[in-house]
């Protein structure tokens, strides 16, 4: 029961911080980079694991702001905020969010970790199991995870 308590909170963490610049604030303020539309870069109406995991990468990029290869709980919170998006009463702080993902607990995100994250996000999110993520899955998937649990 444990290890799947421990599960269920890596793989909604993975979600949250792979979504983490979804937001309407983020697409509206850095030219949809983390947007359905953005990630859909061969505009066929669906995102593939591969858009996605470029997507996750520039999100990751975007938040790494000293290019150190981690993202701690300040940059991921100074990203957010550059972009002009708010936090929602209910969301996850940024710290709890690297907190369910940091599978080693520096207390950083790693692309790595993060990289990990995002393909178990997308895995969660196509729920027809086509391979792809549609805008209803993305958006399904996004307003699901952004909550407190």
């Amino acid at each position: 029961m444990k290890r799947h308590s421990r599960m269920h909170r890596l793989t909604q963490a993975a979600l949250i911080c792979g979504l983490a610049f979804s937001t309407t604030a983020f697409a509206d303020h850095a030219g949809g980079m983390g947007g359905f539309s953005a990630m859909d870069t061969n505009a066929d109406g669906k995102i593939s694991a591969d858009e996605h995991a470029a997507g996750a990468k520039r999100m990751f990029d975007a938040m790494d702001a000293d290019h150190d290869g981690t993202v701690t709980a300040a940059e991921m919170t100074a990203a957010h905020a550059k972009m002009g998006a708010k936090p929602m009463a209910n969301e996850m702080s940024a710290a709890d969010k690297i907190k369910t993902i940091d599978t080693n607990a520096d207390g950083v995100l790693s692309a790595a970790e993060h990289a990990a994250g995002s393909r178990s996000m997308f895995d969660r999110m196509d729920t027809d199991k086509d391979g792809f993520l549609s805008k209803a899955e993305f958006d399904a998937g996004h307003s699901k995870m952004m909550q407190k649990q």
